[in-house]
C-alpha cells in the first residue's frame, strides 16, 4: 500500500510513545495508551509519587506543553523575490510565528543545529508577547501579524497591570524550548539573552527543560557604559543563559570551548625552530593546601605543580628554565595558537547596546532598530561553540535586526567557514510614528533582511584579503538567504461532509490549494520528508511534465497530470545515474485522474527496481 501524506508537520506526542515503546513496551495497552502503573513498576524508585514536591508550575503550564507537541498545519512557502542568491545559499529567513516555524523545523533539522541564540522580549511592559492560542496555531498567528486579536483589541503589549503578566511570558517561553531543544546537536548549545525582568523564572524553565545539570552559567554581560540616574542602582548589564544539550559531551571537548588566545609578549626565541616562547612559573598555586608535591629541582626547593618525575622530563626536553633562582617552563606562541582562552562570566568585551546601535544606523543609512544586539557578542558565542565546525548551523527564532546572521557571515569571511544561519522573525507590524517607519520599513522582517544584504556587501570589502585567501572563489563566501513565509498547508484538509458530498469530492481529485505554486508544495513535501531547506533542487522534463530532482536523487516528486510509465521509468534512469542506494518518489494522486491501472503500473515498476514500498508515497 503506497503511504498518503497529509498537510500536518511531525506529531511529537506521537513520536514520544513511539519511543516509550522501544524503550518500555510492556507499558503500552490498548494500542497507543500508557499504563502508568506499569511504567512506575518498570522505573521503581525513581518515579517521585508524592503530592508534596519542588516544582515550578503556572496557570497554563499543561495547555503550553500539550501547545508544542501539537502538530503545525501550517507549512514553509518560499519567496524568491526577497531572497538573496536564492538558488545557491545555504542560509534561512523565516517570516512566521516562531512557535509554528519551531514545529515545522522538527523533523528537518532535528539534532543539526549547533547554536541557538535568543534575545526574546525581556516582559518589562512595553514590548511584544505572543499571545498564543494552542487550539489552532496557525489561525492564531494570522491574527496576530495583524497585531489585534478578534475583538479589535491590541495585542504587542503585556503590561504588568495585566493579571496574567507573567503567565503570558512563561506560556510564550516554555513551548519555543522545549521545541529548541529538539534541534540543538549533541554537543550544542544554546544562550539568551534577559535583564530582571523573568531572569528567575527563565532559569527555572531552562533548568527544568534543559536540565539543571546542563547549566553551563549565568554570563554577566556589560551592555552600558552610561550610568542611570533615575534609579536607585544603573542596569548596566544583561544576563545571559548559557545551557548546553549535553554537559558532559561539551565538557570532553572544554578545550576548544573560548576565546581566542593571547599571543602577546611572547618575547624569547632560542632560534631552534620551535618558535618564539615566554616563561609560565611552574611553582604549585596554593602550595601544601592544594596538595602540591614539595621537593628539590635544580637547586630550587618548594611546591611545585608537577611531580618530580614530570619536571625530570620536562627538564630532558629543554622545556625547563632556571631564572633568578626561580623556576619557569617555555610555553611556545604555536600551542597557544591551538588553546582557547577560557571563559569566564563576566564579558566586559562584548559590546555595548548604544556603539551596536550607531554602528546600524550608519550601515542601515538611518535609523531602524532601537537597541540591537553586538555583533562581538554573538562572535563570542559563535567562536565558543562553533570555532572548531566550520559548518554549524546557528539558529536565532527572535532575531530582530539579524545581528546573528551579520554575526555568523562576518566569522565565515574571517576563517573561510561555511556556517549557516537560520532567522526566524515574526513579520511585526512598525509603529508608524517611529523613525524606521519614516525610513521605509513596515515590518520588523523587513529590516532584518536588508541589514543582511548590506552586511554581506560591507564584510566582502571589509575582508577583502581573507576571503581571497580562504575561497577558492569569491561566491563560496556565502552572503544570500532564501525567505520563506509561513502560511496555511498548501494541502486541502478533506473532511467529509455528505450534505456537500459532491463538492469535497472535487476536493479530494484537487488535493493543493489555488494560487499554490508546484515550488511551494515541493518544500513542503521536503519539511515534511525531514529534508533540509536548503537541499539542491533540480528538474528534468519527461514529456513535457516537470519531475523534482531533491538533493541529487535522495527525493523525486512529480505532481503533473496525467501521469504515465513514462516517469518511473525516468526516475529509475536518473537514480542509477548517481548511484543513490536509497531514495523516494512522490505523486500528486490527482496526476493520475483516477487511471488506477496506470498508478499501479508506474507503483510496480519503482518496486521492481527496489524501491521499497514505503518510500512511494502519493499527495
Amino acid at each position: 500500500m503506497v503511504i498518503k501524506m497529509d498537510g500536518k508537520s511531525v506529531d511529537i506526542t506521537k513520536q514520544n510513545i513511539e519511543r516509550l515503546k522501544e524503550l518500555f513496551p510492556e507499558v503500552l495497552t490498548d494500542g497507543e495508551k500508557i499504563d502508568f502503573d506499569m511504567l512506575r513498576t518498570v522505573l521503581g524508585e525513581i518515579v517521585e509519587d508524592h503530592n508534596e514536591r519542588y516544582q515550578f508550575t503556572w496557570h497554563g503550564k499543561k495547555q503550553a506543553i500539550f501547545g508544542a507537541q501539537k502538530p503545525s498545519k501550517g507549512t514553509l512557502r518560499p519567496v524568491p523575490e526577497k531572497s538573496k542568491n536564492f538558488d545557491t545559499t545555504q542560509n534561512l529567513y523565516i517570516e512566521g510565528d516562531n512557535l509554528e516555524v519551531l514545529k515545522l523545523l522538527q523533523k528537518s533539522y532535528n539534532s543539526k543545529v549547533k547554536l541557538i541564540y535568543i534575545d526574546p522580549p525581556y516582559n518589562t511592559g512595553n514590548d511584544f508577547v505572543y499571545k498564543d492560542n494552542f487550539k489552532d496555531g496557525l489561525q492564531n498567528y494570522l491574527v496576530q501579524t495583524g497585531q489585534v486579536d478578534s475583538e479589535g483589541n491590541q495585542l504587542s503589549t503585556n503590561f504588568e497591570s495585566n493579571g496574567r503578566f507573567h503567565t503570558d511570558w512563561l506560556n510564550m517561553m516554555y513551548p519555543r524550548l522545549k521545541l529548541a531543544r529538539n534541534l540543538l546537536t549533541d554537543d550544542g548549545a544554546i544562550f539568551i539573552s534577559i535583564d530582571d525582568s523573568e531572569e528567575a523564572n527563565l532559569v527555572k524553565i531552562c533548568d527544568e527543560i534543559f536540565g539543571e545539570k546542563n547549566r553551563v552559567g549565568l554570563i554577566c554581560h556589560k551592555s552600558r557604559a552610561s550610568v542611570s540616574n533615575d534609579k536607585i542602582i544603573s542596569p548596566n548589564h544583561n544576563r545571559i543563559l548559557f545551557y548546553a544539550k549535553n554537559i558532559e559531551i561539551l565538557n570532553e571537548k572544554r578545550q576548544l570551548i573560548g576565546e581566542d588566545p593571547d599571543l602577546s609578549n611572547f618575547e624569547y626565541d632560542d632560534n631552534d625552530g620551535k618558535g618564539p616562547y615566554r616563561l609560565t612559573p611552574v611553582d604549585g598555586p596554593g602550595g601544601a593546601k592544594k596538595g602540591n608535591p614539595y621537593y628539590e629541582f635544580l637547586g630550587v626547593q618548594g611546591y611545585f605543580r608537577y611531580s618530580k618525575g614530570t619536571m625530570e622530563e620536562k627538564y630532558s626536553q629543554g622545556l625547563i628554565v632556571k631564572k633568578s633562582n626561580s623556576l619557569y617552563q617555555k610555553y611556545y606562541m604555536e600551542k597557544a595558537k591551538n588553546t582557547r582562552k577560557t571563559v569566564t562570566t563576566w564579558w566586559d568585551d562584548g559590546g555595548l547596546t548604544s556603539t551596536a546601535t550607531t554602528k546600524l544606523k550608519k550601515l542601515m543609512g538611518g535609523s531602524s532598530f532601537d537597541t540591537p544586539k553586538p555583533i562581538e557578542l554573538i562572535e563570542r558565542m559563535i567562536k565558543m561553540i562553533a570555532f572548531d565546525d566550520k559548518s554549524a548551523i546557528v539558529l536565532d527564532f527572535f532575531s530582530g535586526s539579524s545581528t546573528t546572521a551579520h554575526s555568523v557571515m562576518k566569522i565565515n569571511a574571517m576563517d573561510g567557514g561555511q556556517r549557516k544561519f537560520i532567522m526566524v522573525q515574526l513579520p511585526e507590524v512598525i509603529n508608524e510614528k517611529s523613525e524606521a517607519y519614516e525610513n521605509g520599513y513596515r515590518t520588523i522582517s523587513e529590516i532584518g533582511q536588508k541589514r543582511i544584504i548590506l552586511a554581506g556587501e560591507e564584510l566582502k570589502k571589509e575582508f577583502k584579503k581573507e576571503i581571497e585567501e580562504n575561497y577558492n572563489d569569491i561566491n563560496e563566501f556565502d552572503i544570500g538567504f532564501k525567505v520563506f513565509s509561513l502560511d496555511s498547508s498548501n494541502i486541502r484538509e478533506w473532511n467529509v461532509d455528505f450534505e456537500n458530498l459532491e463538492n469535497e469530492l472535487d476536493l479530494y481529485d484537487t488535493p493543493f490549494i489555488e494560487g499554490r505554486s508546484e515550488l511551494d508544495v515541493v518544500y513542503e513535501i521536503m519539511l515534511k520528508y525531514g529534508l533540509e531547506l536548503t537541499y539542491p533542487i533540480n528538474t528534468f522534463e519527461v514529456d513535457g511534465k516537470n519531475v523534482y530532482d531533491i538533493a541529487f536523487g535522495n527525493l523525486f516528486i512529480c505532481l503533473a497530470k496525467n501521469i504515465s510509465t513514462n516517469i518511473p521509468k525516468a526516475i529509475i534512469a536518473k537514480r542509477d545515474e548517481y548511484g543513490t542506494e536509497t531514495s523516494s518518489v512522490v505523486f500528486s494522486d490527482a496526476g493520475f485522474a483516477g487511471n488506477d491501472s496506470e498508478k499501479l503500473n508506474c507503483i510496480e515498476l519503482l518496486k521492481d527496481a527496489g524501491y521499497p514500498e514505503d518510500n512511494l508515497l502519493t499527495i
